[in-house]
């Protein structure tokens, strides 16, 4: 296969995310020899200056400063949105209609109706394959729960717990940022962390969600700007609700970027009528399982375990970087065969509709909001 062979891909943006997203790239072919080669063709940002470091450092052929430009190449295959996510429904739809495969970073859109559009793009005649970027999904110890709960070990689930905090807000002194205003975040760490924990509870039950009620709480309602004037802090640092899914699980949602001492702590804990599960971030390779004989701290790091036949020897353990490399195999293997890629867009909107009744709940002072067009959850891929 000539290097001309291989899907080009492109990614929009080069900061945070993009440079997670470029790693994977670089590292997808040494470690899922399976799956379609790919060419580091193009890194798209507006500072060329910064543009071009960023581009020699990660490893990209060549840099551009117009998004709208290189989705006419024909040696681009592949659009990974990095953008801040206003950008992510004008980016992501210009280059479905282009025909390219197209990754979009959580969450997909920031409002209910450009998430609609994307669907109605993604699904339209001609239109590449196209996937959403929750990376935790490739957890392996979170694909492990899954079929641990699919497989009947907890019994019938009953309720679930979800807390995802960090702290890089707690400083009031912490300058403003495209995260903490509602013209380019849509919201604040209800976006930000509370998609991941709603995909979450829609991927470990495979169920969607019928009702919410929710809180919101900006603890710090200015912020400095880069010449030091305050400015107005337009999104929320902190979010409760109170989640009810279509079989009758009850689930507890509270993220922040306020928690004090807590850097990247997503904690989910699933209570069923035979046993529990418990998972935190912050200890990524174990998940806790308690059943009929106790409990037991499962190291995830055995090759029949998903996902870990591609990396290292058993007891190895791996990092949140790794879930970023397995993320691109599995979309270029539904790329190369035809099969079904999760989770697509459809799981965005579902997403983002509870997002948006959450935030409906707590204008309307906590009450329970009914989620419109709850669906099930699509069954994952999970390697062998």
């Amino acid at each position: 296969m000539t290097d001309r062979d291989a899907l080009g891909v492109a990614v929009i943006g080069y900061s945070f995310m993009g440079r997670a997203h470029s790693n994977a790239w670089r590292n997808v072919g040494a470690f899922y020899p399976d799956a379609p080669r790919v060419r580091m063709q193009t890194l798209v940002g507006r500072d060329q200056t910064a543009l071009t470091r960023a581009a020699d450092t990660l490893g990209w052929a060549d840099t551009a400063t117009d998004w709208r430009e290189v989705l006419t190449r024909d040696d681009i295959d592949v659009v990974d949105v990095c953008t801040p996510g206003h950008l992510h429904a004008e980016v992501a739809l210009a280059a479905l209609a282009a025909g390219k495969h197209v990754l979009v970073e959580k969450p997909l859109a920031n409002t209910v109706a450009d998430c609609e559009a994307l669907v109605a793009a993604a699904q339209a005649p001609g239109a590449g394959r196209s996937m959403l970027g929750f990376n935790y999904r490739r957890v392996p110890a979170l694909a492990l729960a899954r079929d641990l709960i699919t497989e009947g070990r907890v019994g019938q689930v009953r309720q679930v717990r979800i807390a995802y905090l960090q702290d890089w807000l707690a400083d009031e002194d912490a300058g403003m940022s495209w995260r903490l205003r509602r013209e380019t975040a849509g919201s604040g760490v209800l976006g930000d962390l509370g998609s991941h924990a709603v995909d979450q509870l829609r991927f470990l039950l495979g169920q969607g969600v019928q009702a919410v009620r929710g809180q919101l709480r900006t603890f710090v309602p200015q912020r400095p700007g880069p010449d030091g004037t305050l400015e107005q802090v337009t999104v929320d640092d902190a979010a409760w609700a109170t989640l009810e899914t279509d079989s009758g699980v009850v689930a507890s949602l509270e993220v922040s970027r306020m928690a004090t001492g807590r850097k990247n702590s997503l904690q989910i804990e699933v209570f069923g009528t035979r046993g529990s599960l418990r998972f935190d971030l912050e200890r990524l390779n174990e998940l806790v399982l308690v059943d009929g004989q106790g409990a037991s701290t499962i190291l995830v790091t055995e090759p029949e375990h998903p996902y870990l036949d591609a990396w290292w020897p058993t007891g190895h353990t791996l990092g949140w970087d790794h879930t970023f490399t397995s993320q691109a195999a599995d979309l270029l293997r539904a790329v190369a065969d035809g099969t079904p890629i999760h989770p697509g867009f459809e799981d965005g909107l579902a997403v983002q509709q509870v997002l948006a009744a959450i935030e409906t709940s707590h204008q309307a002072g906590g009450t329970r909001v009914e989620v419109p067009s709850a669906q099930p959850a699509a069954p994952v891929h999970t390697p062998a």
